[in-house]
């Protein structure tokens, strides 16, 4: 029954109507063309399918309090035929190897051209093994551009624009969900503008029910064209019925950036901002142009520049900004984040119904999480305070470390050391950076067996412990 409905099912594709004079029907003027829907979704398949890739990681962990490897299995798709490979950040995060299995049966190893933890992106360069040196002639393997690579050149895809879907518009999303072979569903775009705060500061998403699973992350959602509209980043684990793609829209500017610098060159202001109808908040304000500011970061650019909560900014460098919902906040938000660094821009505002005019000059936002350290023996991992990624123990201690992850069992598990525990002191010296740790530790490890103690001074929820941490066991071993 099923294939009888798709079989029924047909797309009006207009390819031209010739208008008729009144009164008057000819047999031999031009109709509507009408297509099935299978040769649609076949011709769009086949122009994307033979782009999108298998991608296997060998990730470095250090969450569990011990410097751990792990595989895991993604997806991603072809952009250019240099051999530039689309995929998630998360994906690549802390890769130390990177694997690609093409559509082909062709086997290569990748190399991280950069990435992007606010959206979710990252960028990967194919090693296409070049053409054989003439006999006779010793040199060492090489890879070069797929340009010049030896072999069929390399499938790629176009990028489209996101802008155009509408709710109800079909897409297909295409990757290799749960580690199999690539695989297509099917969908509809179910809504264009999606709001998930949690998930990027500067980009909506596109909401869509064609199935999204752990492994799709990557892969390309593509539409009736055949062009890549989207990313696959989020699925429901459950019912597989409503997945989030970043937008193409939002990739052009990651991808240009990346290409460029490596990164993304963010800027940072320190405004938190707020819409004029805040649905969820319960807050209305008054008129219908601008954008209120909730709060500005301290020791900010916004700060120093003498911006208070409750303004309402009209216009970034003469352009103006509105934000009547939650939905139009990302394009304001990517507008401050790619101005230029150390160059004043002027915001013109309204305080208590007063127009004002301020200089605003942006920095550079850096990195958006810590580095890491492993400490074996003391059985616990370290990370860097990060202001974008632990704001909660930034504000106790703005330079720092903090405890990531306690392997269990472990010393520090037994000496009740908890994760997000802040590091002030150890063995009576103050501590604030990664490398003021890994000397101490160096030193203690030297001083085994003769000494295997060692006196901690955390800061807990804004309370300051003493911990003692005995590392005479050696958990490794059993």
């Amino acid at each position: 029954m099923r294939a009888r409905m798709w079989g029924g099912l047909v797309v009006l594709l207009a390819l031209g109507v010739v208008g008729c004079k009144a009164g008057r029907t000819d047999a031999r003027e031009e109709r509507p063309a009408y297509l099935d829907f299978r040769q649609v979704v076949a011709a769009a398949k086949d122009k994307v399918f033979p782009a999108v890739v298998y991608v296997k990681c060998l990730q470095e962990s250090h969450e569990l309090g011990r410097k751990m490897s792990r595989e895991v299995s993604a997806s991603g798709v072809i952009i250019s035929p240099a051999g530039e490979v689309l995929t998630n950040w998360h994906v690549v995060e802390r890769a130390v190897e990177v694997r690609c299995l093409l559509y082909d049966g062709r086997a290569m190893e990748a190399a991280v051209v950069g990435s992007d933890k606010d959206t979710d992106l990252a960028l990967i360069q194919l090693k296409v093994p070049s053409e054989s040196p003439p006999r006779g002639r010793q040199t060492s393997r090489s890879v070069e551009p797929a340009g010049e690579a030896a072999g069929p050149p390399l499938p790629y895809a176009a990028l489209g624009d996101s802008d155009a879907l509408r709710e109800g518009d079909f897409v297909m999303a295409m990757g290799a969900p749960w580690g199999l072979s690539r695989s297509v569903s099917i969908g509809i775009v179910a809504c264009h503008r999606r709001f998930l705060p949690e998930h990027s500061q500067y980009s909506l998403w596109l909401q869509t029910d064609a199935s999204i699973s752990p492994g799709n992350s990557g892969g390309p959602l593509i539409n009736t064209a055949g062009e890549i509209v989207g990313i696959n980043t989020l699925g429901a684990l459950v019912g597989g019925d409503m997945g989030f793609a970043v937008p193409s829209v939002t990739i052009r500017h990651i991808v240009n950036q990346i290409r460029q610098y490596g990164k993304v060159n963010w800027s940072w202001t320190g405004l938190q901002l707020q819409p004029l109808k805040d649905f969820d908040k319960n807050i209305y304000f008054e008129g219908y142009e601008g954008v209120i500011v909730a709060e500005t970061d301290p020791e900010s650019p916004a700060r120093h520049a003498g911006i208070q909560g409750r303004d309402r900014i009209l216009r970034i460098g003469g352009r103006p900004v509105t934000a009547m919902t939650d939905e139009d906040l990302p394009a304001i938000r990517l507008a401050l984040a790619l101005l230029p660094k150390y160059q004043p821009v002027a915001i013109d505002l309204l305080r208590n119904g007063q127009p004002l005019t301020v200089e605003l000059e942006p920095c550079e936002k850096g990195k958006v999480e810590g580095e890491q350290l492993d400490c074996p023996r003391w059985d616990f991992t370290v990370r860097e305070i990060n202001r974008f990624d632990n704001p909660d123990l930034f504000f106790y201690r703005e330079k720092g470390v903090f405890v990531f992850g306690v392997k269990q069992p472990g010393n520090a598990a037994e000496a009740g050391l908890q994760t997000s525990d802040i590091l002030v002191r150890i063995d009576g010296r103050e501590v604030t950076t990664l490398d003021e740790v890994r000397d101490i530790h160096k030193a203690a490890l030297d001083g085994l067996p003769a000494t295997h103690r060692i006196l901690l001074t955390v800061l807990r929820a804004g309370l300051m412990r003493q911990v003692v941490l005995d590392f005479a066991r050696d958990y490794s071993k059993e």
